[in-house]
């Protein structure tokens, strides 16, 4: 593909390059090679813009110029996921169903369905059109599943849980597992409580391998319309996730957590349960909340609270011993000063 054609494609402006290049695929920017592009989003990577092979580098529209060739872009890290997909055939699943897939009379599945190898779907299960479903996938009873479903192998979907258009569910996601609910009898014995609620992911939700979405004791769990959650993320019976929303790796939110939309909880923040998380808040990484944020709050730390605050106490922090070191030399010239000052007529 020419470079002149992958400008067109992304509606970046080509600068200081041949349009008739040959370009043969994308890669990082120290790996790139001729006949390749990259991207930079940050300008602390110009020197490596500049010493690239790459043939093109995509850029931000105020990126300094450097030597190599720029296609300029308002998103530079969105216009570098779109040349991906103009070199990677994504795989293409005919329709079909394998003969050892054991799907129940009752249920019903829409046109074009690929159900791969050792598939189950379990009685009264509806799945609409042109649905996707790799080996070891295993729908329970009662599931409600929107058109262009993609569970990758060994996903579950447990029972009466419902799911939009658009859903991915990528390796060994469970959605509907057991809420983690218990409760504490006279004999100091747990006692297990019914989870009756499903779980209900809305249109183009995508949830990342080895993730857990608990259903319900009472209601349901629900994840918006687009949110996105990473690997090994933890969602708690009863909570609700608003649209838009970025879980990242590790995040756990404990039972009946509200998440507003448009949120971001960084890698490993925790969630207290039964608290409220306004619409726009962004939690840093490794952060734990114990309370209610109000929107568009940026908070850190553990409890968390304002991330220019947090800045400012972690600066402080390790400036603890010379501080202390300072403290402990004037208290030790003080009784000296009240001694000298005593002895003044």
């Amino acid at each position: 593909m020419k470079l002149s054609e992958i400008a067109s494609a992304l509606d970046a402006m080509l600068e200081n390059a041949d349009p008739d290049t040959e370009i043969t695929g994308v890669a990082g920017i120290e790996e790139a090679g001729a006949g390749q592009i990259t991207f930079v989003a940050n300008q602390k990577y110009a020197a490596a813009a500049k010493s690239t092979s790459a043939a093109a580098v995509i850029v931000s529209s105020s990126f300094p110029a450097i030597p190599t060739g720029m296609l300029r872009s308002q998103n530079p890290y969105l216009a570098f996921a779109r040349a991906i997909n103009l070199f990677y055939e994504q795989p293409r699943y005919e329709p079909m169903v394998h003969p050892t897939a054991v799907i129940a009379p009752t249920a019903k599945i829409g046109a074009n369905a690929h159900i791969a190898a050792y598939v189950v779907i379990d009685e009264d299960v509806e799945i609409g059109d042109d649905a996707v479903l790799l080996p070891h996938v295993v729908i329970y009873r009662g599931c409600r599943i929107g058109n262009r479903f993609l569970a990758h192998a060994h996903a579950v979907v447990r029972e009466y849980c419902r799911l939009g258009d658009d859903v991915i569910l990528q390796n060994g996601v469970i959605v509907g597992s057991d809420g983690f609910g218990f409760a504490r009898d006279g004999e100091q014995h747990w006692e297990k409580i019914t989870q009756s609620g499903p779980a209900v992911l809305e249109d183009g939700v995508e949830v990342q391998a080895n993730s857990c979405i608990d259903r319900a004791s009472v209601g349901e769990t629900r994840i918006g319309r687009g949110v996105k959650i990473d690997n090994l993320v933890q969602v708690g019976h009863g909570s609700s996730v608003g649209e838009g929303t970025l879980l990242c790796a590790q995040v756990g939110l404990a039972g009946s957590t509200a998440v507003g939309k448009n949120v971001i909880l960084a890698g490993q923040v925790g969630v207290a349960g039964h608290c409220r998380i306004g619409d726009g808040v962004v939690v840093t990484a490794q952060s734990g909340t114990h309370g209610d944020i109000p929107p568009g709050s940026m908070v850190s730390g553990s409890p968390a609270f304002d991330h220019k605050q947090w800045l400012r106490a972690v600066g402080i922090f390790n400036r603890l011993p010379e501080l202390a070191k300072a403290l402990r030399s004037v208290s030790a010239e003080r009784p000296e000063r009240d001694k000298t000052a005593k002895k003044e007529p």
